[in-house]
């Protein structure tokens, strides 16, 4: 993990976990309805700064992260762009139609997706998931038993993928891979769904009577070794987050880059 973490000191780390789950939950609402190219433009901008400004992951994992993420948007803006409809026609060629509306209203989903992909990368790489789930018991209330429950199974993630490397070496051992052709390929995919399956329902049942032995299904009013609270970073970060959202809209209407204001009326 130390070459996945860069720096876990930064400001949004240390604000509190439910709070930015409720604050990036209303971001995704706000921008969802904003129709504006050029609001689109500088909040994907301001966003974008401000993900490798406050981002706890290293530099190459940061860049392959919004590489990823920008591909991701290129191919949602491409199928608006290239099949589109409109009015003034840009280019034409058998099912390919590229008009002035559809260019900017792909490049309106397309920016869409690149900034919710920046919002959710600034929570998901500031947020450790145990102060996370300790969150939501504690300020928002969810239920022990399923907090609790996501947390185990999001435990598990690494779990698996030690268990795949072992049933690949496993059978590399055996001489199972160097066997070639589809059916091949669908005989080891069979192994390895198998194997995983029944390794993960055992480790599930284990997990779910170790769970019920320590009565976490229980109703009654629960301590906790980690204790989530309120600070002046909560505040500072809330601040950060209205002036990167405020600024994108006043420099929409202060240094317009494209004529489209509302896409939705071309």
């Amino acid at each position: 993990m130390d070459t996945v973490w860069g720096n876990t000191n930064k400001l949004f780390f240390k604000v509190n976990p439910s709070l930015k789950f409720l604050l990036v939950s209303s971001l995704f609402i706000l921008y969802l309805f904003v129709t504006n190219l050029n609001t689109m433009i500088w909040t994907a901008l301001l966003f974008f700064i401000l993900y490798f400004f406050v981002s706890g992951l290293s530099g190459k994992w940061s860049f392959w992260f919004v590489l990823l993420t920008l591909i991701v948007s290129l191919f949602s803006a491409s199928a608006m762009i290239f099949f589109g409809k409109g009015s003034s026609v840009l280019f034409q060629k058998g099912l390919i139609l590229i008009t002035r509306e559809s260019l900017a209203r792909g490049v309106l989903l397309g920016l869409r997706t690149f900034t919710f992909s920046l919002i959710g990368m600034v929570f998901a790489t500031t947020t450790q998931p145990v102060p996370f789930f300790y969150s939501l018991m504690q300020q928002l209330k969810v239920p022990a038993r399923y907090a609790y429950g996501f947390m185990a199974a999001f435990r598990m993630i690494p779990m698996m993928t030690e268990e795949f490397v072992k049933i690949r070496q496993a059978m590399r051992v055996r001489g199972m891979n160097r066997q070639k052709g589809v059916k091949a390929f669908c005989e080891r995919m069979t192994r390895y769904c198998l194997s995983m399956l029944a390794q993960s329902i055992r480790r599930a049942q284990r997990t779910a009577i170790a769970m019920e032995a320590k009565r976490f299904s229980m109703t009654a009013e629960r301590t906790y070794y980690y204790k989530i609270s309120w600070s002046r970073k909560d505040i500072y970060f809330v601040l950060i987050v209205l002036c990167t959202v405020t600024l994108g809209f006043v420099l929409s209407n202060v240094l317009p880059i494209t004529p489209y204001t509302n896409v939705l009326d071309h």
